[in-house]
């Protein structure tokens, strides 16, 4: 069986070990990059295509008849046409419950670098203002505490309990949205029940069509002003012109 990787670059490979991917099969081909005018050649004998987030598209799918199946070395498959991929009988499958803990981290790092101020004190630091001050001290910034604050998770799989795990212990209340298009069973919300009721909403939900712009103005509009907003999900799924909107009008604070 031959298998192609297509963007190994993209997988940090100086810490990654490929033994385990050489052992499954007869033949690895790896690209650390490929351009999509690169995706059809590269796959033209492949059986097996290992792809992070090359995009496999129903023209390129319907090009490679030897193609059994498509392994996403990430989490979310949206870079993938997965009806086309059905259609074709191209089995497609994606990586879970991996990097949970670092992603959880980072998250919980950027809600602590915007509620503490971070940025804007590092370039205080940066610009002397901390060292001129009367009385070395700066407050020109007020930070705030996680402890006491709500954070709304949206997407409650292995990463979002894994956010809400850290969130917790350091004394944050936490708020789980229903499923996108479903009715909120017990213990969960509906979107527009629980946004204005939120200091922290996080988002860690696949995109989907029923995800795609899931936040978009009226969510932002939800949001109370002082809400901080976290993406540690794909990007489709926040309005990115409705977003800047918000931040240029002061709807949310960050």
């Amino acid at each position: 069986m031959r298998a192609v990787l297509l963007d190994l670059d993209s997988l940090g490979p100086n810490d990654l070990s490929l033994d385990p991917l050489y052992a499954a099969v007869t033949q690895l081909e790896c690209h650390g990059i490929t351009t999509p005018e690169q995706v059809l050649d590269r796959l033209s004998c492949a059986q097996v295509v290992i792809v992070n987030k090359v995009v496999l598209d129903r023209h390129i799918l319907s090009a490679l008849p030897q193609l059994k199946h498509i392994v996403v070395a990430a989490t979310g498959v949206n870079n993938v046409d997965l009806v086309a991929a059905e259609e074709l009988g191209i089995s497609v499958q994606n990586c879970r419950a991996y990097g949970v803990e670092s992603v959880a981290q980072h998250c919980l790092m950027l809600m602590l670098a915007l509620s503490t101020r971070l940025l804007e004190y590092r370039a205080a630091i940066d610009e002397g203002a901390w060292s001129r001050s009367a009385h070395f001290c700066m407050l020109d910034f007020p930070v705030e505490s996680l402890a006491g604050k709500t954070l709304g998770v949206v997407g409650y799989g292995e990463l979002g309990k894994g956010v809400a795990r850290l969130a917790e212990a350091f004394g944050m209340s936490i708020m789980i949205a229903a499923r996108a298009g479903e009715a909120a069973p017990a213990g969960r919300y509906s979107l527009h029940d629980m946004l204005p009721q939120v200091d922290i909403l996080t988002l860690h939900c696949p995109l989907t069509d029923n995800t795609e712009n899931l936040i978009d103005w009226p969510q932002l509009c939800a949001l109370p002003n002082h809400a901080l907003l976290i993406n540690c999900a794909r990007g489709g799924i926040v309005n990115e012109t409705a977003l800047v909107r918000a931040l240029d009008e002061q709807q949310i604070a960050g």
